[in-house]
């Protein structure tokens, strides 16, 4: 079975369509809404396809109207696009959002998956740990072979003892330096990260069409152009 793993589309829709690989099921680590143009058609994309779906911060606040924990740095970004996300949502794609699980279990090909957001011990807004003894204590308890998580935009792949623990990193808005879509296949029992390009100059254009704050938008543009988040 070759499983197709991504997350943090936020409502990129030409990174989505744009996904090259071939698949017997898709999963998906949440933040599917928020900072992107097309929330509507990436959510009715995901219900359509997605064998597996969890729930990201971002899912959880638009689905919610709740962000108390958003933190300063991003708060002015994430705002202005639930607002918009709000209001481009239909009724049957909020309640998707509301109904998709923190976490979730799965077994494939007699590998044990263990699948968040951001951190087993947090599922929402979870940091992930610098070292592997960080790891270690997220992955005590776990019945699972494989931790698959998302959250920090930045693909990873390593082992901890006799586990996995992969990041697909972000389809939608990568913050790895690069404007490459990244996400990953689980296939025969071997893991894979990859990339690709898809057209980052069209939902630029779609996102500058939105008339989100001058501000908010530079810095969306500026993260689809540079794969970067400034500082500060």
């Amino acid at each position: 079975m070759k499983l197709v793993i991504i997350s943090d589309i936020h409502g990129n829709h030409d990174a989505l369509r744009a996904l090259p690989e071939a698949y017997d099921e898709l999963w998906v680590l949440g933040d599917l809404v928020n900072y992107g143009p097309q929330p509507n058609e990436v959510v009715t994309d995901i219900m359509e396809k997605a064998s597996l779906a969890i729930q990201g911060n971002h899912d959880h606040a638009v689905a919610h109207d709740d962000d108390r924990r958003w933190s300063a740095r991003y708060r002015p970004m994430a705002e202005a696009t639930r607002r918009y996300t709000s209001s481009a949502l239909g009724d049957a794609q909020k309640a998707y959002l509301r109904g998709l699980p923190q976490q979730a279990q799965a077994e494939r090909d007699g590998l044990r998956f263990h699948l968040t957001h951001a951190m087993p011990s947090d599922p929402l807004y979870g940091r992930h740990p610098e070292d592997a003894a960080g790891w270690e204590r997220e992955l005590d308890g776990l019945r699972a072979d494989v931790l698959l998580v998302g959250h920090t935009h930045v693909p990873m792949l390593r082992r901890i003892g006799d586990r996995v623990v992969l990041n697909p990193g972000s389809l939608g808005q990568p913050r790895d330096g690069t404007t490459l879509a990244s996400y990953a296949v689980c296939q025969d029992g071997r893991f894979e990260l990859k990339s690709f390009r898809y057209p980052v100059g069209a939902t630029i254009a779609k996102l500058k069409s939105l008339g989100l704050p001058h501000p908010v938008e530079t810095e969306l543009v500026a993260i689809l152009e540079t794969g970067s988040v400034r500082s500060g």
